[in-house]
């Protein structure tokens, strides 16, 4: 008696426990795993291109993407910028400008400016222009004249380094490709060209006319040798 109480008391706690118990599927399993690993976003760099006009610096960059992305090495702020690097220089000859193309250093920037003087005159300056600026045009060249260009940029710690021309000769920045500096000849312009050709036609005409005018002006003065000749035969018959 007391062993089958016994039997069928085991029987119901077992019971209990089973129903009570969750079953596991193997897609249960696949859950757990996929929430305990995370794989972690990789960080991939900024649209940010220091020689684009207009360019945003990459901190604001940062903030406006959605996934934080990784800015180029910067200079410490509290050190004066490294040099720009001047790029590419379009000559329009018929305005007498340039368009000047730079890129930004790797250094904090709060702005840029131009450098410019004629050979043998003084430096003169542009106005300051944003740091976003890449693209500057440079007015009041004169045709044919020869300049030296720098693009200067500046932080509240100072300028960047500008070469002296006692030290490093503008035939030096001429050939550099990765410089601030550059020497510039500025070409004719067109309409002094034609202007020239047109002087030099001008002129051809008028000395062809004076030399057949002083030649004609020879002949009736001491005549003609063919006529004198001729005459004297005639009076000779």
């Amino acid at each position: 008696m007391l062993g089958s109480l016994s039997l069928l008391w085991l029987v119901a706690m077992t019971t209990s426990l089973v129903s009570k118990a969750q079953i596991l599927t193997p897609q249960d399993y696949e859950e757990e795993d996929d929430e305990a690993v995370t794989t972690p976003s990789l960080a991939v760099p900024c649209d940010y291109d220091r020689c684009r006009h207009l360019q945003v610096s990459c901190k604001e960059l940062q903030k406006v993407g959605p996934v934080a992305c990784m800015c180029p090495g910067l200079s410490r702020e509290d050190q004066q910028p490294d040099p720009p690097r001047l790029g590419e220089v379009q000559m329009v000859a018929e305005e007498g400008c340039a368009v000047v193309h730079w890129c930004a250093p790797f250094s904090p920037v709060n702005h840029y400016w131009l450098l410019f003087w004629e050979s043998n005159g003084a430096p003169q300056r542009s106005g300051p222009l944003n740091a976003t600026v890449r693209r500057a045009e440079l007015k009041g060249l004169k045709s044919g004249g020869i300049y030296i260009l720098c693009v200067v940029a500046a932080n509240d710690a100072g300028e960047s380094r500008v070469p002296e021309a006692g030290v490093e000769g503008p035939e030096n920045w001429a050939g550099s490709s990765f410089g601030p500096c550059r020497k510039l000849i500025m070409p004719p312009r067109p309409v002094t060209l034609v202007h020239a050709a047109v002087g030099v036609g001008t002129a051809l005409a008028l000395l062809s006319c004076a030399a057949l005018v002083w030649h004609f002006c020879l002949r009736e003065r001491w005549g003609c040798p063919r006529r004198q000749g001729t005459a004297q035969a005639s009076e000779a018959l």
